[in-house]
């Protein structure tokens, strides 16, 4: 069973999947891997539809393993990947207000996100409160992690 980490980017997927797992998937790297580009150039050159499919079956592949995985924040968009979701029973939905948020993806110059780049704060704020919705619905344990650091974020799931 794999243990699925969720939510808005800025949430921490990569750094507790990391934490828990030293060897997880990171589900966006796999995909630029299995894309041969960017995720951003792929979007460009054949279209949000095009992505979801792979996106799909790169998750229907992880969902049959024990792996822990680090979900890009866009996962849940698509209803066939929140049908695939709802099958698995370890989603971790890591919730935190916008807010909080905004100001952990514009401090963080290492990772310069497209969406976060080519959106107003008020686009974000919406996209966020969209994506909310859906992490709830296929979560099995929702964590906020708004407040707390890496290693509390670790125990809570302990």
């Amino acid at each position: 069973m794999a243990k699925v980490l969720l939510g808005f980017m800025g949430s921490g997927k990569t750094t507790i999947a990391r934490k828990l797992d030293p060897d997880f998937v990171d589900m966006d790297a796999l995909l630029e891997d299995r894309l041969g580009m960017p995720i951003a150039r792929f979007f460009e050159e054949k279209g949000e539809a095009a992505f979801r499919q792979v996106e799909s079956e790169v998750l229907a592949d992880l969902l049959k393993t024990d792996q822990v995985i680090s979900t890009g924040g866009g996962i849940v968009i698509s209803p066939r990947n929140r049908t695939l979701l709802k099958q698995n029973p370890d989603n971790i939905y890591l919730k935190a207000d916008f807010e909080t948020l905004y100001q952990r993806i514009s401090a963080d110059k290492d990772n310069q996100r497209p969406l976060f780049l080519n959106n107003s704060k008020e686009d974000l704020a919406t996209i966020f409160d969209e994506r909310q919705i859906w992490y709830e619905e296929v979560a099995s344990q929702i964590v906020d992690v708004s407040r707390l650091s890496p290693e509390e974020i670790i125990e809570e799931l302990k």
